[in-house]
């Protein structure tokens, strides 16, 4: 049986100018829009329940697995506006199959991409007054608004014994978001962590849940404790491998044209990650997936063989790496500001979303 998605309208929206107010600044996560998608899962039923329903708190349990042992996933992706007003998901198919291989690695119960693709396309729908416009005139990073989208999936069953939850609920919120980088596209510095790791071979970190994201809050504050903006991981079997930027994927470009980034396993496999490698020989580069170990970075980029380093994630899409710093070593990546070749993959992956180029791979959903 098929799940779908009804609308139930809410009675009471936010009304029209309080909304416009939100958009003309809406910061990212801060705000959500009147509705959710919404269903529910039990051993005995399966899916069930889906929906459109008006945002509201829902009540769980004390005793739910979600609280005591952390049984839950999520997702990330962004809505977009184009020119003539048309909305527009970019590579949710791609989202949907995460989401699922995250439900099995967390033994919960996998939803099926249609319907997960039917909530977004709904929910999407329903508050399509929320999707802002995208304005292309001003400066690089700041015509990047979007409706951000995050579907959750949690464990609900209220008991005390470790095992696979009997039951879980399903939601995906909407949430506007501005320009990551309001001003222009600037560098961030990145503190090389020796203290933590963020994942282990066999581990979770090839599943997007909320435990790893959980755990990465102290390496961010030991970060900004030596002024880096975010953190780099270095493999937790103490190869001395570069892993993930924080909650983004690292890239490395290289004098001779490869597009360099560490191979998948114990990373989560980024959608935007995907989208940079697919798009990286229509700048003349060459992707290449591997093992890149710390002190090949810190020689390579000192020497200048590695002249851009950056990061790639939902959010900001693609942000320029511009220095790392470690225990008795700082280093600077080029001159310091954000890299041309970064800035052209960033440009070419915000046209295919915004619809100013042509989609020639088939990433583009119309929803309306």
């Amino acid at each position: 049986m098929s799940l779908d998605f009804p609308l139930d309208r809410a009675a009471h929206p936010l009304p029209g100018a309080e909304r416009r107010a939100i958009l003309a600044d809406p910061g990212f996560g801060r705000w959500f829009t009147d509705h959710m998608a919404v269903a529910a899962w039990d051993t005995e039923r399966g899916w069930h329940d889906g929906g459109i329903r008006p945002l509201a708190p829902f009540t769980l349990h004390p005793g739910a697995a979600v609280l005591h042992y952390g049984q839950e996933i999520f997702e990330g992706l962004k809505a977009y506006r184009h020119a003539d007003g048309s909305l527009w998901l970019f590579r949710p198919r791609d989202n949907a199959r995460r989401f699922a291989a995250s439900a099995r690695r967390l033994a919960l119960p996998e939803l099926p991409e249609d319907a997960f693709l039917r909530a977004a396309e709904e929910l999407v729908r329903a508050d399509a007054d929320w999707v802002p416009e995208a304005d292309a005139d001003g400066p690089e990073g700041s015509g990047e608004q979007s409706l951000y989208l995050r579907p959750f999936l949690i464990a609900t069953e209220p008991f005390l014994g470790v095992r696979p939850s009997a039951q879980a609920l399903f939601r995906v919120l909407a949430s506007p978001a501005g320009p990551y980088f309001p001003s222009g596209v600037t560098g961030v510095t990145l503190w090389v962590t020796e203290t933590y790791a963020r994942a282990a071979a066999g581990g979770t970190g090839a599943a997007k849940c909320g435990g790893n994201y959980a755990g990465s809050l102290a390496a961010q504050n030991e970060a900004r404790e030596h002024g880096c903006e975010q953190v780099l991981y270095l493999d937790s079997a103490g190869h001395g491998t570069i892993e993930e930027s924080g909650t983004m994927n690292l890239c490395l470009v290289t004098r001779d044209g490869e597009l360099l980034t560490p191979a998948l396993g114990t990373i989560l496999e980024g959608v935007t990650r995907d989208t940079v490698l697919a798009l990286a020989p229509e700048l003349g580069l060459r992707p290449v997936e591997r093992a890149i170990p710390l002190a090949e970075l810190r020689s390579r980029v000192a020497e200048g063989t590695v002249t851009e380093v950056f990061a790639a994630g939902t959010a900001a899409v693609l942000t320029p790496v511009t220095g790392f710093k470690g225990e008795g070593y700082a280093v600077t990546v080029g001159d310091g500001t954000p890299g041309a070749t970064t800035l052209a993959l960033r440009r070419a992956v915000l046209d295919l979303q915004y619809g100013r180029t042509e989609d020639r791979h088939g990433w583009l959903h119309r929803v309306r």
